[in-house]
């Protein structure tokens, strides 16, 4: 992994690097041919995810986010802690058919399929100033849907943060023009 937007967050290299070395490469998993990032160790190092945290936390200017909002699942491990430390409420965005009805609901392609995403219908107000956070960005079909749905309920995407981002994939190119925070790169 190398540093992409390690020194903007306020991170010294040796602590990233040291936070880095606690993702795990896990090749062919969960299927052959893939690399799985596991986080698992770096959010069970206490010190470290308040670190990864407060460097997330850093990225926004005081008082300009009103929402946090995470993808299901490990964005919603991401993003709790940070909307406490910004001061600021937490949306979870579910897999379809997860939230009780009234929802908003987006559709999107997967390199499999297709998936969807839903939120409760007005836990994200018009005008709201809004951090997307997810783990890792790939192939960016999951955090452009989740864009389109904070954006359908009339909020404004201030920046979409993820630990890492596989720049082989090209997830980048989708949300082009949009503000992206990502802590590490994993070149092609």
């Amino acid at each position: 992994m190398q540093p992409r937007d390690v020194a903007r967050l306020g991170l010294a290299p040796g602590r990233a690097a040291a936070l880095a070395q606690l993702v795990r490469d896990v090749p062919d998993y969960p299927q052959p041919g893939v690399m799985f990032r596991d986080i698992t160790g770096l959010l069970a190092d206490g010190p470290a995810f308040a670190d990864l945290v407060g460097a997330f936390a850093a990225a926004q200017e005081p008082g300009a986010v009103d929402l946090v909002v995470g993808m299901e699942a490990r964005g919603f491990l991401l993003g709790a802690p940070l909307a406490v430390a910004l001061g600021v409420g937490f949306v979870p965005l579910r897999k379809a058919g997860k939230l009780p009805a009234p929802t908003e609901r987006v559709a999107y392609d997967l390199e499999y399929g297709t998936a969807e995403l839903e939120v409760r219908t007005g836990s994200i107000p018009a005008g709201a100033r809004v951090v997307v956070v997810d783990d890792v960005l790939a192939t960016g079909g999951t955090a452009a849907a989740a864009v389109e749905l904070v954006e359908r309920c009339g909020a404004q995407v201030v920046d979409v943060q993820f630990l890492l981002e596989l720049d082989a994939l090209g997830g980048r190119a989708r949300l082009a023009g949009r503000p992206l925070t990502s802590l590490w790169a994993v070149p092609a």
